[in-house]
């Protein structure tokens, strides 16, 4: 792409005694020549200017499907992108993991531990493949991708004259749909929670998910990183709350605590379902490459990614645990059924917050990519964010639809833990274990180790493994038993 060869060529620019290759209009003639430069601070920092200039004055478009990448231009700090992340791995979902842990035992305490280990190893490796290395001696990485498309389109070169631009468009859809059902599951945990508030009024659910709706609005207004990085620290906050209440509850009960509901023996079909919970509640690869490039410094991207996964990691694993030995065999798929009358009002309360501050990361990931496949326009759309202007009216009618859509669903899925496992089993074991492993093995083959090799394969089989038989096993006669009822 014209972007990929902009950064080699300003590689081999600004880089000590590297072949200065000049390509002339039809591409065929070349001319070689050498420059030195001391130091490699002149070449990162004219590289990052040139790239900052072309995503303002020549966007980057796919070869094969001729859409422009939305580079985004506000910077977000290393926390910034953390809250981001936190806020994908420690959203709502965390409600039903006590109930995944009591249906899948010890094993279940495991996953949750070796889950958050698996998705920052695909977390990172993902992001690896959006660079390109560069050897003068010592390497360069370079960025020649800023998407997931533009991995997939990089990975299908060679493989069959079509495959680039299908495999973008499958890949998309994969995006699309995961979204969705987050902005989805949202929505239902919203509804719901508006709803049990509200039970003393004998309000519809309709009329508590068209509220929820309502608070959900400004969404169509969002520009760029920075304001949902805000929102998604509020989010944070608001669940760090929400589990000190709830383990300091199970704390007080703690004379209670009985291990029995955790076993070594476990229904295959509930196992399943919770294996899906589990792998979903640590899902943030789709936003990755463009948390990534936003950042103002990139090189604390693994840093960040680890320490966000640690956290979740420990913070979950303290929640799923204390609940279960509070609440056992009866532990609700919602953990906050389990609250006395006294509490859960207030832990609704913040969870309503917390589930409405979630919907706009999703959203706006969402919105991004059906507005660069959608609209052949979204050169237009992108320069009305950095003039001030707004979002542009295409671009209000996608987002429009891509609302609606979530909350027409909201009406039709009612059960909260039967969506997460099914969104976990198909496009989150994908998104998050499948394609990373895929795409690294493909585009690092000849840099990997033989210890890296294994690591990969070994999540790619799992991620097959995960997503089959979480569907053929278990969640087509779940979906059957529901609506036959």
């Amino acid at each position: 792409s014209h972007c990929a060869r902009l950064s080699f060529r300003l590689a081999r620019k600004y880089k000590g005694n590297i072949q200065e290759q000049r390509l002339s209009e039809d591409g065929e003639e070349r001319r070689e020549g050498k420059q030195t430069v001391e130091g490699t601070s002149q070449f990162c920092t004219r590289l990052e200017e040139e790239r900052a200039r072309m995503s303002m004055t020549d966007p980057c478009q796919s070869p094969n499907t001729g859409t422009t990448s939305l580079n985004p231009s506000p910077t977000i700090t290393a926390w910034e992108a953390g809250w981001n992340v936190t806020n994908a791995i420690q959203g709502i979902f965390v409600l039903g993991l006590p109930f995944a842990l009591v249906q899948s035992g010890y094993v279940g305490l495991v996953l949750l531990v070796l889950s958050a280990w698996v998705c920052n190893h695909t977390g990172r490796i993902l992001v690896a493949c959006l660079y390109e290395e560069e050897q003068s001696g010592e390497f360069f990485r370079v960025r020649v991708r800023d998407s997931y498309q533009d991995i997939v389109e990089a990975c299908c070169k060679g493989l069959w004259p079509n495959w680039p631009g299908l495999g973008g468009w499958m890949v998309n859809v994969a995006q699309v749909i995961e979204l969705m059902m987050t902005c989805t599951l949202y929505l239902v945990v919203s509804t719901s929670l508006l709803s049990d508030s509200l039970s003393g009024m004998a309000v519809p659910r309709s009329v508590c998910s068209l509220v929820s709706l309502m608070f959900l609005l400004p969404c169509l207004l969002l520009t760029d990183l920075r304001p949902v990085s805000t929102l998604s620290l509020l989010c944070s906050l608001a669940h760090i709350l929400i589990s000190l209440l709830v383990m300091l509850y199970c704390l007080s009960r703690a004379s209670s605590w009985s291990w029995s509901s955790l076993s070594l023996s476990v229904d295959p079909e509930d196992f399943l379902v919770s294996v899906g919970v589990i792998i979903f509640s640590y899902t943030s690869q789709i936003f990755l490459p463009p948390l990534e490039g936003s950042m103002e410094d990139s090189g604390q991207f693994n840093a960040m990614l680890g320490w966000t996964h640690g956290a979740a990691c420990i913070m979950k694993t303290m929640f799923s645990l204390l609940a279960v030995l509070t609440w056992g065999a009866e532990t609700s798929e919602v953990i906050t059924d389990n609250l006395p009358s006294d509490l859960r009002p207030l832990v609704n309360l913040c969870l309503l917050a917390k589930a409405l501050l979630s919907y706009p990361l999703p959203f706006y990931s969402a919105a991004e990519i059906l507005q660069t496949c959608l609209l052949r326009d979204s050169a237009v759309s992108l320069y009305s964010k950095h003039d001030g202007r707004g979002v542009s009216r295409p671009a209000l009618l996608v987002r429009g639809t891509l609302l609606m859509t979530s909350y027409l669903l909201a009406l039709l899925v009612p059960r909260f833990s039967l969506l997460m496992g099914l969104t976990g089993s198909v496009t989150g074991a994908a998104m998050t274990l499948i394609l990373p492993c895929l795409f690294h093995l493909r585009l690092r083959w000849g840099h990997l180790t033989l210890r890296d090799r294994l690591i990969d394969v070994c999540i790619l089989s799992l991620g097959v493994i995960c997503s089959v038989s979480g569907v053929i096993s278990c969640h087509f006669p779940s979906i059957y038993c529901i609506y036959r009822t």
